[in-house]
């Protein structure tokens, strides 16, 4: 019999399959540390081990033997390559349905997944795009020939590929803060004829790309009137922090608060002083949007923060009560719970603000490496290994 030939995948087919009822292993073939250290994370639960590639190389046999025999399989790996080869191998030892990921877990990180968040009865259409190899979320709000996008990673043939498909182009970029997590995409966009690229002067003086400060309180608008993009200045993740504020309706929050906590304000190195501008954002500067407004973060921490359709939003009102950030009974009790839950950031967050505003510039291959893993902008431990008992304890004691 002859032997089967294993087929490439894409991390956007990874995403759709991990989203409805997985039938595959998943095999991936990094070294342990890589696969501790970063991932691939789905809706759903799936079978996902890690034999390396270099244990097929010195053990074939003996690494086959560890793969479940008569399931389908799809393989992971750095680049691909090693991917490849681990598939061959399984095709050759009598596997019949082998694939591995195009690109490898580079791919994945890259991955955007849109999902329509806007109601039929809006007359504009926002997109939210999940990407879950960053746990991060970025909007493009269209609006006839016209597109808005905020927090756009690098990938942003996405975007525009997007707003191509409803005839319109991307005129405005917008960031909430100056990233530390991941790359922006904003950058190239203010190099594309048309588009603006809009931020606080207070995260991005100084940049050597051409923006424009956004104003609190300021509006924005499309040519033809459509949906209102009001600018709140919300302080304390960042000093330059923005939320916007779509048709009265949605809040794309940024890393100001997100579905089960709020943005850490340690990461500029003044805590205390971050932290106190962070609880009069959240008790004051906030204060007045009703309840029913619907919060679109820029992070997740996991898909339990999603919906039924596997988007991150949630009411505003919704967080007022069931959200520890909010409920804190004073400034005090809030500022302990920042220290609390304080710890290092990942040292490569200080390079990738400086690529943010122009200030570092690194390659291709630099940027990927760069943007590997997993955010860690919460304000809790719920960013890196989520909630533990005792981290349970000191948020019960900081809201008391």
């Amino acid at each position: 019999m002859k032997d089967a030939t294993p087929f490439l995948y894409t991390a956007n087919e990874l995403f759709d399959w991990l989203s409805g009822r997985p039938d595959f292993v998943l095999l991936d073939v990094r070294n342990a540390n890589d696969f501790t250290n970063f991932n691939v994370e789905g809706p759903t639960f799936f079978p996902y081990i890690n034999i390396p590639y270099f244990n097929f190389m010195e053990d074939a046999q003996g690494s086959i033997d560890l793969v479940p025999k008569d399931q389908k399989i799809r393989i992971v790996c750095a680049k691909e390559g090693s991917a490849k080869y681990v598939a061959d191998l399984l095709c050759e030892h009598g596997f019949t349905d082998v694939g591995y990921l195009q690109q490898g877990i580079v791919s994945w990180g890259n991955a955007l997944a849109p999902k329509k968040v806007s109601s039929d009865d809006d007359k504009y259409v926002l997109y939210q795009f999940v990407r879950p190899g960053k746990a991060s979320c970025s909007y493009l709000l269209i609006f006839k020939e016209e597109a808005m996008v905020f927090d756009p990673s690098r990938n942003i043939e996405v975007y525009k590929g997007m707003a191509k498909q409803h005839g319109s182009k991307i005129i405005r970029s917008f960031e909430t803060h100056r990233q530390a997590d991941y790359i922006s995409g904003s950058p190239q966009l203010a190099l594309e004829k048309g588009c603006k690229v809009r931020a606080s002067k207070l995260d991005f003086t100084g940049a050597t790309f051409p923006y424009e400060p956004i104003a609190d309180g300021e509006i924005c608008t499309f040519a033809k009137k459509g949906p209102e993009v009001k600018a709140l200045h919300t302080p304390g993740h960042t000093m330059g922090s923005t939320c916007y504020l779509i048709d009265n309706k949605y809040l794309l929050s940024g890393d100001t608060v997100f579905i089960n906590t709020a943005g850490r304000p340690d990461l500029g190195g003044r805590w205390a002083e971050w932290a106190r501008e962070l609880y009069l954002t959240l008790m004051l500067r906030l204060r007045d949007l009703p309840d029913h407004i619907q919060v679109l973060p820029g992070h997740y921490t996991s898909w339990d923060e999603a919906n039924d359709t596997y988007i991150f939003m949630e009411s505003l009102g919704h967080l007022r009560k069931h959200v520890v950030a909010f409920r804190m009974a004073n400034e005090k009790k809030f500022a302990e719970f920042i220290e609390a839950n304080m710890r290092p950031q990942p040292a490569v967050y200080g390079e990738i603000r400086k690529v943010n505003i122009g200030f570092l510039q690194v390659s291709q291959e630099e940027a990927d490496v760069m943007d590997l893993g997993k955010n860690e902008c919460g304000a809790s431990n719920y960013g890196k290994v989520g909630v533990s008992a005792e981290t349970k304890r000191v948020d019960r004691r900081a809201a008391a």
